[in-house]
């Protein structure tokens, strides 16, 4: 068992902390809310830091799971940042979706001080925290994840090490591409249903025994349909994503129109008041309005 310290417990990082109590790893926990620190020791066994730096003090691992790129520089970086705290020998591991940018910026900080960075965002949602079946997607050198990956495990459905620096980053990009044209094409399909007067719930268990069939699908049908969008990951969150991907893609010249498109959707949603809704929110703009 490990002496870690997990930053960040908000929807995603408080249930994983949790697994890590749970496999009996001696877990710290720090929060920017301090209350949010307290509910998660209430409920596992733990103990909180009053600083990130403080929680990194004297730790073999580091995980962090916070909201954007500055957000992690803040609580890794300066005075009372995990970097001044974390030790000889200590790994960070980064579980936040951000840039490759801040990615290799943050590792070449570590770089050749003996100690090691991994990026290695995540891919499940809520629920895939809650249980523990997350699919993790990393980045960094071969030795530091090799140390990493059993304790990533406490958490994981799947775990996988990309490449080095920043390819957890860049696979998670692919992710989030990937669910943008997703649930787009979902939506479409589902309005589109409901306006020829289908069943849309007969429809789907027939499709999604087939070629058109997806996670998404399975999953967020019945609620697109009822109109209920409480189901995990937010649109504001996803507009950061993809405001990510599209900058990257710029940056090594891949064309992404449909996600550009997409992106522009969900600004919609934003619009509509929709930006705490979950991604599946989409099908909002096309729905007919009920009578």
């Amino acid at each position: 068992m490990a002496r870690v310290a997990f930053l960040g417990l908000g929807v995603m990082g408080f249930p994983m902390a949790g697994h890590l109590a749970a496999r009996g790893h001696e877990v710290t926990v720090w929060n920017r809310s301090p209350a949010r620190a307290e509910a998660w020791a209430k409920k596992f066994t733990g103990r909180i830091a009053a600083s990130a730096r403080e929680a990194a003090a004297g730790q073999e691992f580091v995980m962090a799971c916070v909201g954007n790129d500055e957000d992690l520089r803040e609580v890794c970086l300066g005075e009372q940042g995990a970097f001044a705290g974390l030790g000889q020998g200590a790994l960070f591991v980064d579980h936040t979706t951000v840039s490759a940018k801040v990615t290799r910026e943050l590792a070449d900080i570590l770089k050749n001080s003996g100690r090691g960075f991994v990026d290695a965002p995540v891919s499940g949602g809520q629920a895939g925290a809650e249980n523990g079946i997350l699919s993790v997607m990393c980045g960094g050198d071969a030795a530091d994840y090799a140390r990493a990956e059993p304790v990533i495990e406490a958490y994981a459905r799947i775990c996988r090490r990309i490449g080095d620096s920043g390819a957890g980053q860049l696979a998670k990009m692919m992710n989030q591409i990937c669910i943008a044209g997703l649930v787009q094409g979902l939506s479409e399909a589902l309005a589109f249903g409901e306006q020829a007067g289908l069943d849309g719930e007969a429809v789907v268990e027939v499709i999604s025994q087939g070629a058109a069939g997806s996670w998404q699908m399975v999953n967020r049908h019945k609620t697109m349909l009822e109109g209920r969008f409480d189901y995990g990951f937010a649109v504001d969150w996803m507009r950061k994503d993809l405001k990510i991907c599209l900058e990257t893609a710029d940056e090594i010249g891949a064309s992404l129109p449909v996600t550009a498109l997409v992106d522009q959707f969900y600004k919609d949603v934003q619009g509509m008041g929709g930006g705490r809704h979950d991604t599946s929110s989409l099908i909002r703009r096309l729905a007919r309005p009920k009578s």
